[in-house]
Protein backbone atom coordinates (compact mmCIF):
# COMPACT_ATOMS: atom_id res chain seq x y z
CA UNK A 1 0.00 0.00 0.00
CA UNK A 2 1.32 3.44 -0.86
CA UNK A 3 1.84 5.92 1.93
CA UNK A 4 -0.99 8.43 2.19
CA UNK A 5 1.30 11.07 3.61
CA UNK A 6 4.99 11.84 4.06
CA UNK A 7 6.12 12.74 7.57
CA UNK A 8 9.28 14.80 7.81
CA UNK A 9 10.85 14.02 11.15
CA UNK A 10 13.98 13.70 13.27
CA UNK A 11 14.95 10.80 15.55
CA UNK A 12 14.91 12.99 18.68
CA UNK A 13 11.49 14.63 18.11
CA UNK A 14 9.01 13.60 20.81
CA UNK A 15 6.05 15.05 18.90
CA UNK A 16 7.07 12.95 15.89
CA UNK A 17 7.21 9.76 17.96
CA UNK A 18 3.79 10.47 19.46
CA UNK A 19 2.15 11.15 16.10
CA UNK A 20 3.78 8.06 14.54
CA UNK A 21 2.39 5.90 17.35
CA UNK A 22 -1.08 7.38 16.96
CA UNK A 23 -1.05 6.90 13.19
CA UNK A 24 0.22 3.32 13.60
CA UNK A 25 -2.67 2.54 15.96
CA UNK A 26 -5.14 3.96 13.42
CA UNK A 27 -3.60 2.00 10.54
CA UNK A 28 -2.66 5.16 8.64
CA UNK A 29 0.19 4.53 6.22
CA UNK A 30 2.95 7.09 6.01
CA UNK A 31 6.50 7.45 4.82
CA UNK A 32 9.06 8.90 7.22
CA UNK A 33 11.87 11.11 5.98
CA UNK A 34 14.58 12.10 8.46
CA UNK A 35 15.49 15.70 7.66
CA UNK A 36 18.87 15.28 9.34
CA UNK A 37 19.79 12.51 6.89
CA UNK A 38 18.19 13.97 3.74
CA UNK A 39 19.26 17.59 3.18
CA UNK A 40 16.70 18.24 0.43
CA UNK A 41 13.96 17.16 2.85
CA UNK A 42 15.03 19.88 5.27
CA UNK A 43 14.44 22.38 2.47
CA UNK A 44 10.90 21.07 1.94
CA UNK A 45 10.20 21.51 5.66
CA UNK A 46 11.64 25.03 5.61
CA UNK A 47 9.42 25.96 2.66
CA UNK A 48 6.33 24.74 4.51
CA UNK A 49 7.29 26.53 7.75
CA UNK A 50 8.51 30.01 6.83
CA UNK A 51 12.17 28.99 6.89
CA UNK A 52 11.98 26.91 10.08
CA UNK A 53 12.84 23.22 10.35
CA UNK A 54 9.77 22.39 12.43
CA UNK A 55 8.86 18.72 12.73
CA UNK A 56 6.72 16.80 12.37
CA UNK A 57 5.73 18.34 9.07
CA UNK A 58 3.31 16.22 7.06
CA UNK A 59 2.98 16.66 3.30
CA UNK A 60 -0.03 15.15 1.56
CA UNK A 61 -0.59 13.89 -1.96
CA UNK A 62 -2.21 17.20 -2.95
CA UNK A 63 0.95 19.09 -1.97
CA UNK A 64 -0.48 20.70 1.17
CA UNK A 65 1.34 20.51 4.49
CA UNK A 66 0.51 20.46 8.18
CA UNK A 67 2.97 21.18 10.98
CA UNK A 68 2.65 19.19 14.22
CA UNK A 69 -0.99 18.30 13.51
CA UNK A 70 -3.27 16.41 15.85
CA UNK A 71 -4.35 12.91 14.86
CA UNK A 72 -7.84 14.31 14.25
CA UNK A 73 -6.44 16.91 11.83
CA UNK A 74 -4.51 14.19 9.97
CA UNK A 75 -7.60 11.98 9.68
CA UNK A 76 -9.73 14.92 8.53
CA UNK A 77 -7.20 15.87 5.85
CA UNK A 78 -6.84 12.29 4.61
CA UNK A 79 -10.64 11.94 4.40
CA UNK A 80 -10.78 15.08 2.23
CA UNK A 81 -8.31 13.53 -0.24
CA UNK A 82 -10.42 10.44 -0.95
Amino acid sequence: MTAAVTMYSTPWCGYCHRLKSQMDREGISYEVVDIEQVPEAALIVEQANNGNQTVPTLVYSDGTAQTNPSLAAVKEKLASLV
